[in-house]
């Protein structure tokens, strides 16, 4: 008679129950489709009986798998408390964690959730100014951890993904056809800012800013509005707009990388921050 379950078992139910996808799902975990799909398989087994069924894209419960939820949930609440319980000693104090407008919807709110769960007794100030600001930021002791996008790496930088700046639009808009073409661009400050006026310049196409600012709201409310085009990385781009393929009048952008730089001295939660990062930049 089974005794005891395995927790990434009851991690990875939860985790395709979240997302509606085995593909979502092991992005998030940090594991392959494959493995998360065994990990299914398994809890099943011990359901003895099917918790899934596939509807067009996505996976949605059955109704045995909607009874189990609410179990799962207090279960790995249950694991997430006494982990938190055993860590507790360790890890308290305040985490100072800078990251750029551009991607703090893509990777903050799992950071946070996940560090929070984990470490209940650390307190997490999150700081979002434009990646050349918070390296100032970090070089002045203001912060502990920034998360950038840049074109390149600088010293004592540490790389966590690539991905490929690209023109937006709102779905069906008809902003990148206009002469000349306007364009949200962030603050003097912003990294995207040099590159995409470059890109332009360059390829000869007239161009006017519409919004002129580093914080995102603005920007996509200009963009969902049809009233500009903007460069942002692919990753970031919410489902509500589209990517405007580069051979639409609008001229090719580089890559951008998402580094992560620390300060030269990190307590034990902060260089536990640093490895939730690490962990959920590379997955997602």
């Amino acid at each position: 008679m089974i005794r005891n379950i395995d927790v990434g078992l009851a991690r990875a139910f939860l985790a395709v129950v979240e997302t509606g996808s085995v593909t979502l799902a092991a992005r998030q975990l940090n594991l392959t489709q494959g493995a998360v799909s065994q990990q299914l398989r398994r809890f099943e087994e011990l359901a003895a009986g099917g918790l899934f069924a596939r509807a067009s894209r996505r996976v949605v419960l059955t109704a045995e798998g909607q009874r189990l939820v609410p179990a799962v949930k207090q279960f790995m609440a249950a694991n997430d408390k006494l982990l938190a319980a055993l860590r507790q000693p360790e890890f308290q104090g305040e985490v100072r964690f800078g990251s750029p407008y551009d991607i703090i919807g893509s990777y903050a709110p799992l950071i946070l959730r996940r560090f929070r769960k984990a470490f209940p007794s650390v307190r997490v100030t999150l700081v979002c100014l434009d990646s050349l600001v918070l390296l100032d930021e970090l070089k002045a002791g203001r912060i502990d951890l920034a998360l950038t996008t840049e074109t390149g790496c600088q010293k004592g930088g540490e790389t966590l993904r690539s991905d490929r700046l690209v023109w937006v639009g709102a779905r069906d808009g008809e902003a990148h056809t206009r002469d000349p073409l306007p364009v949200s661009l962030g603050a003097e400050t912003c990294v995207f800012r040099p590159v995409a006026i470059a890109a332009l310049k360059k390829a000869r196409r007239p161009w006017q800013a519409i919004c002129e600012v580093s914080n995102m709201e603005p920007v996509r409310a200009t963009i969902e509005a049809d009233l500009a085009v903007a460069p942002l990385l692919s990753h970031s781009v919410p489902e509500s707009l589209d990517i405007i393929e580069a051979d639409r009048r609008l001229p090719k952008l580089p890559l951008f990388r998402v580094n992560l730089y620390q300060a030269e001295s990190l307590s034990p939660a902060a260089r536990e921050f640093a490895a939730h990062v690490r962990r959920s930049v590379a997955a997602g």
